[in-house]
């Protein structure tokens, strides 16, 4: 199977959607209620899995999700088996996915210099 082909393609988006509702099952207080799942990458041989998590809030808040994800990597492992009929279930791997903290950013920056650039026409006039 290539890396990019329909069926991988397919499979990535069935582990993603799964995912999301497991994860939001997981009853470890230390995994943050606005954490979400934004990807999931399964190798082509159906081994591992790399889950692209994005959680909402301060960097505690982050390192918390993340241990209890891993702590609940069996569990969770094991619902994905029970819902998705895969000749092999995937070995996760938990990697925090900053993309949407650097668009938030981003935004924030392009707010800023729009409104110097919007003062500073007001002074010219």
């Amino acid at each position: 199977m290539r890396k990019f082909s329909q069926k991988n393609l397919r499979v990535n988006g069935e582990v993603t959607r799964a995912l999301t509702s497991i994860i939001r099952d997981v009853k470890d207080p230390r995994v943050g209620i606005m954490t979400s799942v934004t990807d999931a990458i399964v190798a082509p041989d159906l081994k591992t899995c790399k889950v692209y998590i994005s959680v909402l809030g301060d960097e505690d808040t982050v390192r918390e999700t993340m241990e209890g994800l891993n702590s609940a990597k069996g569990y969770i492992r094991r619902e994905l088996a029970h819902r998705l009929n895969l000749r092999n279930t995937p070995e996760l791997t938990f990697v925090m996915d900053q993309s949407i903290g650097r668009g938030v950013e981003m935004s924030k920056l392009i707010d800023e210099v729009i409104r110097h650039d919007e003062e500073s026409h007001i002074e010219d006039q």
